[in-house]
């Protein structure tokens, strides 16, 4: 919160700057700020969970996650900076010309962004009560308070400051513990926890749910979280904090190299919990593996001390992903239904976060992967292909932006819900309902491509392209 009224002395009070920092903001904090709001509660607890839970396959989750920002730096970074746009509804309107695709867009950045919210502050629930005792509801609340709190004031230049500095405390609170616990097991737990029978062709693949078919939802996992980094609403509108394309480009490359640290340490705590703490895979709390392991490993107050730091760390990924998040959701309410004023988008973070901590109170049960998964595969299914094919395809039409849309949403939360209310034991279906970017993705830009051939694009569609992938001054000046 202190640093975050800092980031209050150099706030306008305007639009532009509360969204999107006036577009100045330095690349290494840019960098720094967008690692740690992708650093979420389902890489430092639900990674972890994972591990303990389905082995070393759920690595392929790190793969992805990372693996996504190759496709933004490639695909959409520098063109989107370029369009001018604060937001992906913004791009789509700057693109189509249609209001109506653009009010599509903002009520499918909710979605998103609610289901990305919900386990943020379900696991800031959680880890309070684990380590003090309060009820759930207490850090619920006191999340959505805090984040509330530092962006109102703030906006953008705010969470830009929180979200660099706590990439920092994540990596060290997660880090330092790790390397620690790693020595304090003893070479025989060790080894026992990377021991896996490779001769096994699912071990080293992802088997959701004991489907039996694990290269099926190892491929679908990868393409939700690589294509889903591409859709996700609170990552590209960091990108338009930059000066111009080509520093947004080079801030996603840096991004690449912090994530892939990054990663390096959560699996260690799910490996090291199937020595120490099977009992949680038992019971199905795994999320909470991070928190409960040092205790087990190192007795008393050390250990005391190595809890308090990963919580801490924990607690850095709940408040600075959920900053981007609602900075999003806020547009979406407020700049991209209405084309509000900054106090109409200081009140839709309030709503925003409000909307969230009442979803998260009976969300006690709901796994923080899965709810983040099914988050990855409806940007996936959606803005993914809305942005690829709006920078790269002049026919893109507006109805067929809009037939895409439609069928990418509908197709990935009809399946999330049916994954949620069935239980249809293992099998193809379970993996395509579970993880549906397999199918909902190719369908998505067939329905997109196929209908916008039907019809003829805008006149202007060959002009906005070329503005697109054309540098600006600022892009050819050294950096």
């Amino acid at each position: 919160m202190a640093i975050g009224v800092y980031g209050v002395r150099a706030t306008r009070s305007t639009t532009p700057d509360f969204l999107v920092a006036s577009r100045r903001v330095a690349p290494g904090w840019n960098a720094m700020a967008i690692a740690g709001e992708y650093v979420s509660a389902a890489s430092v607890l639900g990674l972890a969970g994972l591990t303990l839970a389905d082995g070393v396959g759920t690595m392929w989750y790190a793969v992805g996650f990372t693996a996504g920002y190759v496709a933004v730096a490639a695909l959409v970074a520098g063109p989107m900076r370029r369009s001018g746009a604060y937001t992906v509804p913004d791009f789509a309107d700057y693109r189509l010309g249609s209001q109506a695709i653009r009010k599509l867009c903002a009520v499918i950045v909710l979605v998103i962004m609610w289901l990305y919210l919900v386990p943020q502050f379900k696991g800031a629930g959680v880890v309070l009560h684990l380590v003090s005792g309060t009820p759930y509801w207490v850090g619920v609340v006191l999340a959505g308070a805090v984040v509330v709190a530092s962006i109102t004031a703030g906006g953008m230049r705010s969470a830009t400051y929180v979200q660099g500095f706590h990439y920092l405390v994540k990596l060290l609170f997660i880090a330092v513990p790790a390397v620690f616990l790693v020595v304090r097991a003893g070479e025989g737990p060790r080894h026992e926890a990377l021991r896996a029978d490779l001769a096994d062709w699912g071990r080293p693949l992802l088997d959701l749910q004991g489907s039996g078919h694990p290269l099926l939802a190892t491929w679908s996992v990868l393409l939700a979280t690589t294509l889903g980094a591409v859709g996700l609403p609170h990552v590209i509108m960091r990108f338009h904090t930059s000066p111009s394309a080509r520093t947004a480009r080079r801030v996603a490359v840096a991004v690449i190299a912090l994530l892939g640290v990054f990663y390096l340490f959560p699996p260690v705590y799910g490996l090291l919990g199937r020595v120490f703490v099977p009992g949680l895979r038992e019971g199905g709390d795994t999320d909470t593996v991070s928190v409960v392991l040092p205790g087990e490993i190192v007795p008393g107050g050390w250990g005391a001390l190595l809890t308090a730091l990963v919580a801490a760390g924990a607690f850095a990924a709940f408040l600075s992903t959920s900053s981007g998040l609602l900075m999003a959701l806020a547009a979406g309410l407020s700049h991209d239904l209405s084309r509000a004023s900054v106090s109409r988008l200081r009140l839709a973070v309030a709503a925003g976060a409000l909307g969230a901590v009442l979803l998260s109170l009976p969300a006690r049960s709901v796994d923080i992967n899965v709810a983040v998964g099914w988050a990855f595969a409806v940007a996936a299914s959606t803005f993914c292909p809305l942005l690829v094919l709006g920078i790269w395809w002049r026919r893109l039409t507006a109805a067929g932006a809009a037939a895409g849309l439609a069928t990418g949403v509908l197709a990935a939360t009809g399946a999330a819900l049916a994954s949620l209310l069935t239980d249809l034991g293992p099998g193809r279906v379970t993996v395509l309902l579970a993880q549906p970017a397999a199918w909902t993705v190719p369908l998505a830009f067939a329905v997109m491509i196929g209908v916008s051939l039907l019809g003829r694009p805008p006149e202007w569609s060959e002009r906005a392209v070329l503005h697109l992938h054309t540098p600006s001054h600022a892009d050819r000046a050294p950096l």
